[in-house]
Parts: structure tokens; C-alpha cells; sequence
């Protein structure tokens, strides 16, 4: 999927390239060396960077006794090192996992979702999210995330290149770069939802199966999911949507079709199924 996403992001630079400056070759070479120049960056940097829009604080274990003492009992169920720990401040009940591998990972949780599970469900999420660091979720969805993102962008200045630029529109160019640059941001978009929703169906299963609890992890999600729709989060950045264990932000209608997480009934119903 990385590979069809690269494809897409660099198959723009031909089309750019070909029709500005009659240099297909060139356009795909500048673009393949910014799409590995943003997978560079996504890798050392995306942790930081969500950490820091979600308001996200590190906390040592006087400050947050319970929840560090769930993470590091399911850490070590799930074999992984310690995370650290955040605290997101927040009342919009949520949870997610960053960094780039098991040694660099970090477990946030909100101020609200500690409030309202038990400790087996919230054991349950801390699973969840264990499951995406030891098979290094975070990094892909943030890899997948990174490129939709310079797709749709690199889009954008395709069609306003085509529309005010010079190039080769007396060749019918013009009309192929627009196609291009419409259809490749909806791939680019189709593609990252099958990988987060993929994951996101993995990392339930494999959760329940760390912490053996699966109707536990069943009962947060539905508690989450109802949580969320009545007060999702004010602050943030719906792109990165799909690292927490929720959809955190509003969705509705012909939205939720393009949804980073699987359907909620379908989720609970597969983990009641175990």
C-alpha cells in the first residue's frame, strides 16, 4: 500500500513535470526525493509533533499511579518496554500510542477516559494501544498519513499549475494534469483508510488476546463511542484522527464514510465473537 501511495505521489511529478517544463523524468525525481524526505521526517518527528497538538503532558508515576501501573502491566504482557506516559488535558474521554518503534513509544490517555472506565476497561484500551506500538502501527498510519497529505497537497498546486501556468495546454496537458490531481488525493485517501481501518481491527484483536479480556475492551469502546459523540474534542487535527482508539472528532452522514476507524458494531461484535 506504501508502494501505491509512493506511485500515486510521484506519478503527480510526471504529470507536473511533463506538463510544465516538458521534463517527465525531472518532475518524478523531485517528487520521489520529497516524498523520502517526508517519510524522513514523519519517522524521527510525527511523535513529537502529535504529542504536542494534542496539548499532550509527560507525567511520572506519582502524578498518574493508576495509569502507569496498567501500562506497565500490560507492556510487559505484551513484551514491549515500558512507554512513557502522557496525559492529554482534556474531558473528552480518548486514548492513543505514538513513536517510531517499541523503544521510542509513548501511551497518552485523556484527563476523561480515566474517569469513566473501570480498570478492565481501561486495561482493555491500554492493550489496544500496546498492540499498535509492538506492531508498529503508529509509524505506518503516520507514514500512510504523511504521503495522502502530500498528495493532496502536491494536488492542489497541479490544478492551480494547470489553470494559471504556462505549459503545454495546447497539447490537451492542462486537462490530463486535472484529472490527475482530482482523482489521486480520493486513492490517496481510499488507500490510508484500508490500512488504518486494517490495523485498527488488528490491534482490538490482538489487545483482547494481551490482556484476555475482550469483553472489556467491547464494553470501553461503546462507552468511548457514545462519549465521543457527545463531546468530541475541541482542538486537535483531524488528519492524525486515526492513532486514537475513537474517532475523537465529529462525524456524520457522507463523512463517516471516509472514516479512519472500521464501523463501531462491527469492532464490539468481533470482540464479543472471541
Amino acid at each position: 500500500m506504501f508502494m501505491a501511495l509512493m506511485l500515486i505521489f510521484v506519478a503527480i511529478g510526471w504529470a507536473l513535470g511533463t506538463y510544465l517544463f516538458a521534463q517527465p523524468i525531472l518532475g518524478m525525481a523531485v517528487f520521489l526525493a520529497i516524498a523520502i524526505a517526508m517519510n524522513a521526517f514523519s519517522y524521527f518527528l510525527s511523535d513529537r509533533i502529535v504529542l504536542f497538538t494534542y496539548r499532550a503532558r509527560m507525567v511520572e508515576e506519582a502524578e498518574a499511579p493508576r495509569l502507569f501501573g496498567i501500562v506497565r502491566k500490560v507492556a510487559k504482557e505484551g513484551g514491549i518496554p515500558m512507554p512513557r506516559v502522557a496525559i492529554i488535558p482534556t474531558e473528552t474521554p480518548n486514548a492513543f500510542a505514538t513513536g517510531r518503534n517499541p523503544d521510542h513509544a509513548v501511551v497518552a490517555a485523556t484527563e476523561g477516559i480515566m474517569r469513566i472506565l473501570d480498570d478492565e476497561e481501561l486495561e482493555g484500551v491500554i492493550a489496544h494501544e500496546v498492540s499498535h506500538v509492538r506492531n508498529r502501527d503508529i509509524l505506518v498510519m503516520s507514514v500512510a498519513a504523511t504521503l495522502a497529505g502530500a498528495i493532496a497537497i502536491a494536488a492542489r498546486y497541479a490544478i492551480f499549475s494547470s489553470m494559471f501556468g504556462g505549459g503545454r495546454r495546447n497539447q490537451g496537458g492542462g486537462y490530463m494534469l486535472i484529472l490527475a490531481a482530482i482523482t489521486a488525493p480520493i486513492a490517496a485517501i481510499l488507500i490510508q483508510l484500508a490500512v488504518s481501518r486494517s490495523r485498527e481491527y488488528g490491534a482490538d484483536a490482538s489487545g483482547a488476546s494481551i490482556s484476555g479480556k475482550p469483553l472489556a475492551l467491547a464494553s470501553a469502546l461503546e462507552k468511548l463511542e457514545y462519549a465521543n459523540h457527545r463531546r468530541p474534542l475541541q482542538f486537535g487535527n483531524p488528519a492524525s484522527s486515526g492513532l486514537f482508539i475513537v474517532n475523537p472528532f465529529t462525524k456524520s452522514g457522507f463523512v463517516s464514510l471516509f472514516s479512519t476507524h472500521p464501523p463501531m458494531d462491527e469492532r464490539i461484535a468481533r470482540l464479543r465473537a472471541m
